[in-house]
């Protein structure tokens, strides 16, 4: 059965839908079976890695109960990793349910029947603390917290550390954190390298031990719509995610 992991942070640019498109895939290179659900209004996951919705039913069709979720499933550009894709249509979706019964549940009840056919399940959230980031953390095992490697990072971590305890007390007593990932560390500036020593004191076991490192080359790959260890297997960003996902598979060996 998959484990369902949310990628959350309601701070932007942070490097969550890179996270999101490049985990996945590493992990699929792995021989995982991975399904990437874009939950982000912006599609930005979507293009990332190289598909658009078009013709194809989005995760919007689904969470509405116009079709089931396996029929808006499409091939990517790595072998074993699927994508589930959005568009601008989902940003209606939380006009649509706000007075719905069960509003936050409406993503777990689509994902239920897929989990067996997958090892893993990346839900990329949009940027905000919202009821689609809501229905992510209702139907997910854990969430993983991306957060840049600047003055401000504790702030912002520390807030969506207080939305998921609230999340916990309400809809979903078992949610875990996955893990808190470092992005964009400049390792030639003593600011990234004091945040990196700050978060790792403050959350200690939850942050992963791969900090992933500013590259041009992970700038580069999402306009080529590929991930990075496809557009450059050899850089220093692929580097870092594959031993992400070998950090992941870690972790979750354990469980």
């Amino acid at each position: 059965m998959a484990r369902i992991i949310a990628i959350a942070n309601q701070k932007g640019g942070v490097g969550k839908t890179t996270t999101a498109v490049n985990l996945s895939a590493a992990l699929a290179e792995t021989g995982k079976k991975v399904l990437m659900v874009d939950l982000d209004p912006q599609g930005n996951t979507t293009s990332g890695l190289g598909c658009a919705v078009g013709e194809r039913d989005s995760i919007y069709d689904a969470m509405m109960g116009r079709t089931r979720l396996r029929d808006c499933v499409q091939k990517t550009g790595v072998k074993k990793l699927k994508l589930v894709g959005a568009d601008i249509r989902l940003a209606g979706a939380e006009v649509e349910l706000v007075g719905v019964a069960e509003r936050e549940f409406y993503l777990k009840k689509v994902l239920g029947p897929e989990r067996e056919e997958y090892d893993f399940i990346f839900i990329d959230c949009p940027p905000s603390l919202s009821l689609l980031t809501l229905n992510a953390m209702a139907a997910a095992d854990s969430v993983l917290i991306p957060i840049q490697c600047e003055y401000y990072a504790l702030e912002g971590v520390t807030s969506l550390m207080s939305t998921i305890s609230r999340v916990r007390k309400t809809i979903h007593p078992h949610l875990e954190i996955e893990g808190i990932l470092l992005t964009m560390l400049d390792g030639r500036t003593n600011l990234g390298l004091q945040v990196v020593d700050q978060v790792k004191k403050h959350f200690k076991k939850e942050v992963f031990a791969t900090v992933i490192p500013r590259n041009v080359r992970l700038g580069e790959a999402p306009s080529h719509g590929e991930p990075i260890t496809v557009y450059d297997p050899k850089s220093t960003g692929a580097a870092a995610y594959q031993a992400l996902a070998a950090e992941v598979l870690k972790r979750n060996r354990k469980k």
